[in-house]
Order: C-alpha cells, then sequence, then structure tokens
C-alpha cells in the first residue's frame, strides 16, 4: 500500500508549523517552495554545503511616499487604507526627518505610508507581486536586472495600486506609486538575483 503524501504544511519546519497555525492556516505555499526545491537548489548553484549559508529572504518593506500630504494631511487615509489591503498589514506613517524650506516641508510632517512584511505575510506579498500584479502591468516586459543595491538588496517601483487585485477600481481617487524593497540574506547581488529569479521574480532579458 503506497505511502500518503504530505501535505504542504507537514513539510514545513516546524516554526513555520507553528507560526502558520498561530493564524489558523497552512504556511505560505512560497515559504514551503523556498525550503523544498529553492534552498537546495542554491546551495547546488552556489557549491554551498551548510544551509543555513544559502540566502533568504528577510523582510519586504512596501512605501507609498505622498509629497501632497504636506498640504493636505487627510490624503494620507486613503492611501493607508490601500496598503494596508494590499499587504494586509496596517501601515505606519512615515514623516520627513530635516526641514526643506524649497519644498515646505517641515522635519516630523507626515509624508507617505509605509509597511515592513516579515514571516508568512512577507512570502505571500511576494506570491501575489510575483504571480498575480506584476502580470497585471500594461506592456510589462520584465523588472530590471540593476535595482540592487550592492548588498544583495533590491528595489522595484510601482506606477500605481491598481495592478493589485484588492484595489477596487470604483474607489480610487487617485492613483499612488510605491516602492517595494526586498531584503535578503544574500552577499552579493548575484546570490540575491539568484534566489529571487528561482521564486520567478520576472527580469528583463
Amino acid at each position: 500500500m503506497a505511502k500518503p503524501k504530505k501535505t504542504e504544511a507537514a513539510e514545513a519546519k516546524p516554526e513555520q508549523r507553528q507560526e502558520a497555525k498561530s493564524r489558523g492556516k497552512e504556511p505560505a505555499r512560497l515559504r514551503v517552495r523556498f525550503e523544498k526545491e529553492i534552498r537546495p537548489a542554491l546551495m547546488k548553484e552556489f557549491e554551498l554545503k551548510n544551509p543555513m549559508a544559502v540566502p533568504r529572504l528577510h523582510k519586504v518593506v512596501v512605501n507609498m511616499g505622498l509629497g501632497e500630504a504636506t498640504q493636505n494631511a487627510k490624503l494620507l487615509d486613503p492611501a493607508s487604507n490601500d496598503l494596508a489591503q494590499i499587504t494586509g498589514q496596517k501601515p505606519v506613517v512615515t514623516k520627513a526627518k530635516k526641514s526643506i524650506a524649497a519644498f515646505k516641508v517641515r522635519a516630523g510632517m507626515p509624508i507617505g505610508a509605509m509597511v515592513t512584511l516579515r514571516g508568512d505575510r512577507m512570502y505571500e506579498f511576494l506570491d501575489r507581486l510575483i504571480n498575480v500584479a506584476l502580470p497585471r502591468v500594461r506592456d510589462f516586459r520584465g523588472v530590471s536586472t540593476k535595482s540592487f543595491d550592492g548588498r544583495g538588496n533590491y528595489t522595484l517601483g510601482l506606477r500605481d495600486q491598481l495592478i493589485f487585485p484588492e484595489i477596487d477600481y470604483s474607489k480610487v481617487d487617485k492613483l499612488k506609486g510605491m516602492n517595494v524593497t526586498i531584503v535578503t540574506t544574500a552577499g552579493s547581488d548575484d546570490q540575491a538575483r539568484a534566489l529571487l529569479r528561482h521564486m520567478g521574480m520576472p527580469f528583463r532579458a
């Protein structure tokens, strides 16, 4: 009699199962795929003997800047709501660190909203970004391979929030761009690029 196949939840690590259990759901699909497929592939590609040396995701930061909020603070509310729907987490308001007279900005003024994702939420967001949101970009030809910072982190600019299916087009009063920064443990841009490529990031040819 053949043994029943293990579910993705069963194959996840204990700490992943515990995190998922506390949230009442199975571990993120991309997280399970990283452990089962991507980590072994990266170990082979970079000839790594220690699994802990394999580059992995650390956090994803989604930032929505709103310069107009210096003149009208109410603009932050719809932006924060959009960001919360997209990421599934409540954003924090970002404030100016210093005064810039030319832009009528004073230190401490609210100028945007930001969300920092870790754990399963990070993997779920990246999964949706790669497989659902980016293919909805008009005339999409892939993302740039040059947006790495030299330390294994990647920043992607998005022109508007409508590429995410969570956003109701009829309720959007203004298009808002955002930056998505993917922070990895990679020691080089080459390792980070390989990690994201294995995860399905559609880099431009």
